[in-house]
């Protein structure tokens, strides 16, 4: 591999100023924009030695044949022209931006001589003003529906517009009351706009204003025992808190805001937009992006807040920007907000009170938006068909892995060592054929990975059980009687296409030594390294490197993370089973005192290392207590895994502490990552 690229600049060539840098291929097609404060500094770090460089960056380098820079004079003016850019050249190696839908609106076309109220998705009305956007088109309707009950203002279109005021005869929604009637003159025009206003003003968050007015002329009119227009007014109050009810109060009145729940994997992220206005969350959008060169979350919410922000201006632009990091230029990011709202503009994380439990529950709602995405990219036929086909080229496959092996090993600080394998057919899971190991003795990852696979590799082929006697009887045509002789199902006794073992290189290697040693070397093997999302093939120096809007890299992701959670999901339950059966074999040990104990050492390894001087420190654990547990806990060993074991996991749990409290229902006590 060559150490540097033939299109790198001579030095002192690239300028120290501000400015956005763009990387084209052979046939100047643009792969690749960035800005940078400092270009030279920043496209340093692309010419660095290859062997150095991400993966996925030292493939978009590699794939370039050229780098082109503009100078700009203010880093205000590369975000602008970074966006300008992204929109005009699509470039594969940025962020692909996709909105799961497109979301309805409330628009109040305040162009119109009478504005009207209307459902639209066109955010390009000429003079309108919009509120959402709303999840559901249904839930506008409603909100429109219980406002024009407190604010009649003009639903119609604007040919039943015209043809009331030419015949002078109300509309069909102004003949039912649901509209002031200015077609027809009901009200004037001047009036009409008036309760335009005020409609806007209520959906701003000017709510508390029309609650007291409605409440004060209530009892003003129940006391003057004008009792039809106390129910009316009633029945206004009980629209007002019926559309209050919808979008609960969540920030301080005055607050508006919009906040930003952002969840992510090495390939995709969803985003959560929250729209909050007066205090209250007006709109939510979720949209999720691709991700093709590796960034940081920081780097992340700075090209999402140029994507939400890029055509904004005036109010679309709120006071404030609730983000879950800091972009490095913020300060820029913000004047350049400012420019567009014509106001200050502040972009900040949110991080304790009303704020921060806000910005969970969008992390939440984006978490699951993110499972639903790539749960949907799976399911898909002709999504899996292209998966398996890309998986077959890039892993140089006789034939399409129709049924696909994952495995992976978990255990807490060399304890409970177990392993997980689940199956996939078609690109579908197949859970009935998942299976759990318990490894008894190992010294590290490896070995464990050797020994599972030593163990499934000698059930391929296994002949057939018989049925359990006791089988059910058939009679012939004849009469005649005959056993069925229906046989079991095999266990294991289908080969796979495809192995693929949740590691690097070392895995790898050991997985292909066991697959030598079973004589099992037609079926395939790669291994998924997670902090690249390489995949790594036996023999091989050089990982193979997926796109990361590759459907064959979504469905091996998908492999790997069900078989983390599977093996994760085996050992919670046998460590729930050996705390049970080590702590509760000690006479005068109850439930709440097992609890005490777990919480103060953490783990039961922890506790097992403890003297009966550090047990008595336990509230309600005297001298003779103490001594009982150490001596039972100092028999032989029950982890189950010899002295020396694997140190680390990649899964939950991996520094010992705070598992097992977790499971046996201490609520106060976090289960570590």
């Amino acid at each position: 591999m060559a150490t540097e690229l033939p299109y790198k600049p001579q030095p002192g060539e690239i300028p120290t100023d501000p400015g956005v840098y763009r990387f084209r291929d052979a046939q100047g097609r643009v792969l690749y924009v960035g800005k940078a404060k400092n270009l030279r500094q920043r496209l340093s770090n692309y010419f660095a030695p290859l062997r150095t460089l991400h993966e996925r960056t030292r493939r978009m380098v590699t794939t370039a044949a050229s780098v082109e820079w503009t100078v700009v004079p203010t880093d205000v003016d590369s975000l602008q022209l970074e966006y300008m850019w992204i929109k005009e050249f699509d470039p594969p190696f940025n962020v692909r931006y996709k909105d799961d839908k497109s979301y309805p609106f409330m628009a109040i076309t305040l162009a119109d001589e009478a504005p009207r109220v209307i459902v639209t998705r066109n955010r390009r009305i000429p003079g309108a003003k919009y509120f959402g956007p709303y999840p559901k088109v249904w839930a506008v309707h409603d909100t429109i529906d219980l406002m024009i009950k407190v604010f009649p203002i003009r639903t119609c279109s604007d040919a039943s517009y015209r043809k009331a005021m030419q015949t002078g005869r109300p509309c069909f929604p102004g003949q039912i009351g649901k509209c002031g009637g200015p077609c027809s003159m009901t009200v004037t025009i001047a009036e009409h706009r008036a309760m335009v206003d005020d409609f806007i003003a209520f959906m701003e968050g000017g709510d508390e204003r029309f609650t007291r007015d409605l409440t004060r002329r209530m009892h003003e009119a129940s006391a003057a025992m004008d009792y039809e227009s106390a129910a009316k007014y009633r029945d206004q109050l009980a629209s007002i808190e019926a559309v209050l009810g919808r979008s609960a109060l969540v920030l301080p009145q005055d607050e508006d805001a919009d906040l930003f729940g952002i969840a992510e994997d090495e390939l995709s992220a969803a985003i959560q937009h929250f729209v909050i206005r007066g205090g209250r969350v007006r709109g939510v959008r979720a949209s999720t992006l691709d991700k093709e060169i590796d960034i940081t979350g920081a780097e992340l919410v700075d090209q999402i807040l140029q994507r939400v922000y890029g055509e904004a201006s005036g109010e679309q632009v709120p006071r404030r920007v609730l983000v879950p990091a800091l972009p490095d230029d913020t300060a820029e990011l913000e004047e350049w907000l400012r420019e567009r709202r014509g106001r200050k503009v502040e972009i900040a994380v949110a991080q304790r009170g009303q704020r921060a439990e806000l910005m969970r529950t969008a992390t939440l709602n984006a978490q699951q938006a993110l499972i639903r995405h790539k749960t949907r990219r799976s399911s898909d036929y002709t999504t899996r068909t292209q998966a398996l086909t890309d998986l077959q080229e890039a892993l140089g496959l006789d034939e399409a892995p129709l049924r696909i092996e994952c495995f992976d090993i978990s255990h807490l600080g060399g304890t409970n060592v177990v392993a997980s394998m689940v199956v996939f057919e078609d690109g579908l899971p197949r859970k009935d054929q998942y299976r759990s190991f318990n490894i008894a003795e190992t010294t590290d990852d490896t070995d464990s990975m050797y020994q599972v696979l030593r163990r499934r590799l000698a059930h391929i082929d296994a002949p057939e059980e018989p049925a359990e006697p006791g089988e059910p009887v058939r009679l012939t045509e004849d009469g005649e009687e005959i056993v069925v002789t229906e046989r079991r199902k095999p266990r294991f006794a289908y080969p796979p296409q495809l192995l693929i073992v949740d590691g690097g290189k070392p895995q790898v290697e050991a997985a292909a030594r066991a697959l030598r040693d079973a004589g099992r070397t037609e079926i395939g093997l790669c291994g998924i390294a997670k902090r690249l999302e390489e995949l790594w093939l036996p023999g091989d120096d050089y990982p193979v490197i997926l796109p990361r809007t590759s459907e064959a890299l979504y469905l091996v992701q998908r492999l790997r993370d069900e078989a983390h959670r599977f093996a994760i999901t085996h050992q919670r339950k046998r460590r729930k089973r050996d705390i049970a059966s080590i702590l509760g074999e000690v006479p005068g040990l109850g439930g709440a005192r097992i609890k005490a104990l777990l919480r103060h050492f953490g783990s039961v390894a922890a506790l097992r290392r403890a003297g009966a001087d550090e047990i008595q420190e336990v509230p309600g654990i005297g001298p003779a207590l103490a001594e009982a547990i150490r001596v039972h806990l100092a028999g032989p060993a029950r982890a189950g895994v010899a002295p020396g074991g694997p140190a680390e996991d990649d899964g939950p749990g991996d520094d010992g502490l705070d598992e097992e409290a977790a499971r046996i229902g201490d609520a106060e006590t976090a289960e570590r990552r």
